[in-house]
């Protein structure tokens, strides 16, 4: 598959013990301390290989990210967490309707949103209404994750629930834009 090709090329652009410290954290779900052991490395070393690894793939993946929250707070949590990954926050939006719009506005390469939305509209909605028309990777980052884990629809493939690690937020953003297909086909 030619995606899964793609993904391989750009690991294989990542220094060799960067890479296999993130793999195990971030794809494999072992600790640092659990990677540390395994790759027979002090804990502080591991820590840095996976920020190094972190900052290689958050360089070549830069792109416009679309915020869909009704928090001001956490709005500007997450606002911050995309611009320390090196991303630009190309909107932000409060409301299903405000999010659609943002999308026809400026096409992001990423959204996060919220499930439940200020003035009583769906998130799950919004993205759905945007998925219409673009090819885009979601991270759900919601206090109600039980409104999206029904088995009624497709799952999603990212999902935080609130309140959040900001590592697990960067991890997801950087997981999400590394294996989309529509990101590789862009790519290459």
């Amino acid at each position: 598959m030619e995606s899964e090709d793609d993904a391989s090329q750009r690991l294989m652009k990542i220094a060799p013990k960067s890479r296999q410290a993130f793999l195990l954290t971030a794809l494999e779900g072992f600790t640092p301390s659990e990677a540390a052991q395994i790759l027979g490395a002090e804990l502080s070393d591991i820590e840095s290989l996976i920020g190094d690894a972190q900052r290689e793939i958050d360089a070549e993946l830069a792109t416009d990210v679309l915020i869909i929250e009704d928090e001001p707070i956490i709005s500007a949590d997450i606002e911050s967490l995309v611009k320390e990954l090196g991303h630009t926050v190309s909107a932000t939006a409060t409301t299903h309707d405000e999010a659609v719009d943002a999308v026809s506005r400026h096409r992001p390469g990423l959204v996060l949103a919220d499930i439940q939305l200020a003035d009583g509209s769906s998130g799950i909605d919004a993205v759905k209404d945007i998925l219409k028309s673009i090819n885009v990777p979601v991270i759900f980052i919601t206090a109600f994750p039980e409104r999206l884990l029904t088995g009624e629809r497709p799952e999603p493939t990212f999902l935080i629930t609130k309140p959040f690690q900001p590592e697990t937020v960067k991890a997801a953003i950087s997981q999400a834009l590394f294996f989309h297909p529509a990101r590789q086909t862009e790519a290459a």
